[in-house]
């Protein structure tokens, strides 16, 4: 196994969104005390709704500063910005907006709503990055696909080799929906703590390989991504049945 990544099990999938959210905010509140308005990317899925809804219950009362926090996402699917698909939707209808984080620190990839094509939006999104984020990340959360996926970096792709551009366009993904927009490993790389976000049984096999000396980035993208000071894999026990 990697030499540099933590790896915390948690017993079941609500244990681990607790023990995330604590620390997330704690990680937050920290930041602002060291007069750093922290930015953070979140990821979708499942695991992340649930973390999302313990934020929301532990947000109001904790110490941290709503309104100097900033959002980002790691990737988003390159749809109409009312799809129940959008990552985005899925945050504010969860945590968002209830505790009111400012509409202006919340970073979202444009819809098919705001742009043609998803080139466009990895553009728009990049000059967002440029403009807004140039700093880096105080916490990067990533899921893990079966296949090792990370953000919308799927194994195989050419989206893996990019090393100029900060954010790109994904086509025919292997989920659905085909269309998508990423942030490409050099951008993953500039957060503070990256945090690996993984329940269930169904992805223990690409954590495993994730984790081996014997992983390459094209067969196992999660292998890659690396915080700068500090890289952390929360797993459920399913999750971490094969280590």
């Amino acid at each position: 196994m990697t030499t540099d990544a933590l790896i915390e099990v948690h017993d079941d999938a609500a244990s681990l969104a607790t023990a995330v959210a604590g620390e997330l905010l704690a990680r937050l509140a920290d930041a602002q005390s060291a007069d750093r308005v922290p930015h953070v990317v979140l990821t979708g899925g499942t695991i992340a709704d649930t973390v999302h809804a313990e934020l929301a219950r532990l947000g109001a009362a904790s110490d941290v500063d709503w309104t100097r926090v900033a959002l980002w996402w790691g990737d988003e699917r390159f749809v109409a910005a009312g799809s129940e698909d959008r990552n985005a939707g899925q945050a504010r209808a969860a945590f968002i907006d209830a505790l009111g984080v400012p509409a202006e620190h919340v970073h979202e990839v444009p819809s098919t709503d705001d742009v043609a094509t998803a080139e466009e939006a990895a553009e728009r999104y990049a000059d967002a990055l440029a403009e807004h984020g140039a700093d880096g990340f105080e916490v990067l959360m990533l899921g893990v696909g079966p296949d090792g996926h990370v953000a919308s970096l799927f194994p195989g792709f050419p989206q893996l080799d990019e090393q100029e551009r900060s954010v790109v366009a994904v086509h025919d993904s292997p989920k659905p929906p085909p269309d998508r927009v990423t942030l490409t490993f050099p951008t993953l790389a500039r957060a503070r703590s990256t945090w690996f976000l993984v329940s269930g049984e169904g992805k223990a096999e690409a954590v495993a390989r994730a984790l081996s000396a014997a992983a390459t980035p094209a067969e196992t993208p999660a292998s890659v991504p690396r915080g700068r000071e500090e890289t952390t894999w929360f797993l459920d026990r399913p999750a971490a049945s094969h280590l």
